[in-house]
């Protein structure tokens, strides 16, 4: 057989999210992108994580304890992995976080990983900002990563 993700869908603070899983990880925490074809299962592992995800939002939770696995090119997952390297409470530009990646001058490059992150929250992509401190593109939304950046203190 075929392994195929498993999802199941959460309300949240932010509006309702998808979290996916195959083959006991976390392949995804999305607001619009749905898999093509997928088993609707609530997992110990999803359950799991919506747990995590409820004690972020009730401001009991800075980090997450969850096996990660997002698909991406290379570059990508170079980028997620330094995402995964901001604290709660802070904040990094895209070029802070190509400087990071060992690539400077792929600012642009990172926004575009950046967009492309589908495990979103949990790998912090809303801790990004522009090189002014502006709260530039979000796949979930600019209001979610205000509402997030706020929940973390980095906003008034």
């Amino acid at each position: 057989m075929i392994d195929m993700e498993k999802i199941f869908f959460y309300e949240t603070p932010v509006g309702k999210l998808c979290i996916g899983e195959e083959n006991s990880v976390i392949t995804r925490v999305t607001w619009s992108k749905i898999p093509q074809e997928y088993i609707l299962e609530e997992t110990k592992l999803i359950l799991r994580c919506k747990k995590q995800l409820d004690e972020f939002f009730a401001g009991k939770r800075k980090t997450f304890d969850l096996p990660l696995a997002p698909r991406g090119t290379e570059f990508q997952q170079k980028v997620w992995q330094a995402l995964q390297e901001i604290p709660y409470g802070e904040t990094r530009t895209y070029g802070e976080i190509a400087a990071a990646i060992g690539n400077p001058k792929a600012a642009r490059a990172v926004g575009m990983a950046n967009n492309k992150n589908p495990i979103g929250i949990i790998i912090p992509c809303h801790r990004v900002l522009g090189a002014d401190g502006s709260l530039t593109g979000y796949a979930g939304g600019i209001d979610r990563k205000a509402w997030l950046l706020r929940h973390e203190g980095v906003l008034k």
